[in-house]
């Protein structure tokens, strides 16, 4: 997990060193144009539309292509017809069957493993951590988040067999909390060079400050791996350009805040790694509170691993449907709320549970969170915006 937050640090800090940044992401929250942005700025539906327009022939003569193979093709080329001089690539699924493989990257990010798309990447951290692993090329320097230790010997495995140098966060680069606030938070990093890295141009040890307005410890430590991917990416990128990139990043929809009192939360966690984060991340700034979650899901996702992380703070369950394929129905998930003793209620469509959360929170208090689903959160953020905040958005 954190792949698309570091993403958005690492062209956040490569736009303010003068780079001109294409950022590839999925999925998008608000607008399809999203995955595709230069510069901070997702492309305009009309330079999409041309895109399209460009690739169509090709993609008739190729049979069954995905779509995330499609906009992975209209990004690239988005990226080359915009004279972007760096890039950064967010894998799609996995690593090593990933469309997004194709390229050779300066650096090679992997970030925190947990237990999603099974179905696809394997039932073990090891076989995860396999397919991720598919990411690492011959030669190219290797940065991975702290990882459960069946996962970090694949990788460090991998890493050795096609010579690379593996920086690992916790071990060759250490991170701290210094300060925490609604508004952000500041952390110290810093590295030791290890036997492990080949590099002998660097100094054997040095630590910078950096403040990011994303929230939660989890974030302290994508930071710090993104810090690691800049600087030893081989680009010339300072410590200042770092600095304020990161304070600049905007990346909706991670524990974002949209009300203080009381609290409007719009978060993405959609697995058991992600929920035991986010209940830490509650207890850290509204410690003691408790919240009315609007909660839904995708069909193939651990529901119950995720109500067993965020039961003690749950006071009530809205259980809502996105209007997307494989969104579960809400019969279901009142069921192994009820299984699990949450109190709940199937309320849709989403914007219906979003104001009946806001009518129980203006009753008792509690906090309005509202996860389990990154397109459940998507259509909430997009009631809220266009019915309570008063501020306009993309829509697609």
């Amino acid at each position: 997990k954190g792949k698309g937050s570091v993403s958005a640090l690492c062209a956040s800090g490569l736009k303010v060193a003068g780079f001109k940044v294409g950022l590839y992401t999925s999925p998008h929250l608000l607008d399809y144009c999203e995955r595709i942005q230069v510069n901070g700025e997702p492309i305009s539906h009309e330079f999409m539309v041309e895109l399209v327009e460009e690739i169509k022939p090709a993609v008739a003569k190729i049979p069954k292509l995905t779509t995330f193979e499609i906009t992975t093709a209209l990004g690239f080329l988005a990226f080359a017809k915009q004279g972007c001089n760096a890039a950064v690539i967010e894998v799609g699924l996995g690593g090593r069957l990933d469309a997004t493989n194709i390229v050779t990257p300066k650096v090679s990010v992997i970030t925190s493993l947990s237990y999603d798309h099974m179905a696809v990447l394997g039932d073990t951290l090891a076989k995860i951590a396999g397919e991720k692993a598919g990411i690492i090329k011959h030669g190219v320097p290797v940065v991975s988040a702290p990882q459960k230790a069946e996962a970090l010997e694949v990788l460090e495995r991998v890493a050795k067999l096609k010579s690379c140098e593996f920086t690992l966060i916790g071990k060759d680069i250490t991170y701290e909390s210094v300060s925490i606030s609604l508004d952000g938070q500041v952390v110290s990093i810093r590295r030791r060079w290890s036997s492990r890295t080949k590099s002998v141009s660097r100094p054997a040890a040095y630590s910078t400050t950096v403040q990011i307005p994303l929230l939660g410890s989890h974030q302290l430590e994508n930071a710090a791996t993104a810090y690691a991917a800049l600087k030893v990416s081989g680009l010339e990128i300072s410590d200042e350009a770092i600095q304020k990139g990161f304070a600049d990043v905007k990346w909706r929809g991670r524990f974002e805040v949209a009300r203080r009192d009381p609290p409007v939360i719009f978060d993405s966690a959609h697995n058991e790694d992600s929920f035991a984060k986010l209940r830490e991340t509650l207890e850290t700034y509204f410690p003691g509170r408790l919240v009315t979650l609007i909660f839904g899901a995708s069909e193939d996702k651990n529901i119950p691993g995720m109500f067993a992380e965020m039961r003690p703070k749950i006071k009530k369950l809205i259980v809502t449907r996105a209007d997307h394929p494989r969104a579960l129905e809400e019969e279901k998930i009142i069921e192994l709320a009820r299984q699990a003793e949450i109190e709940s209620e199937a309320v849709s469509p989403v914007e219906s549970a979003l104001a009946r959360a806001l009518e129980l929170s203006a009753k008792d208090g509690s906090i309005v969170l509202s996860a389990g689903s990154m397109f459940v959160t998507a259509e909430v953020m997009r009631a809220w915006q266009e019915r309570y905040s008063g501020s306009d958005i993309r829509t697609s």
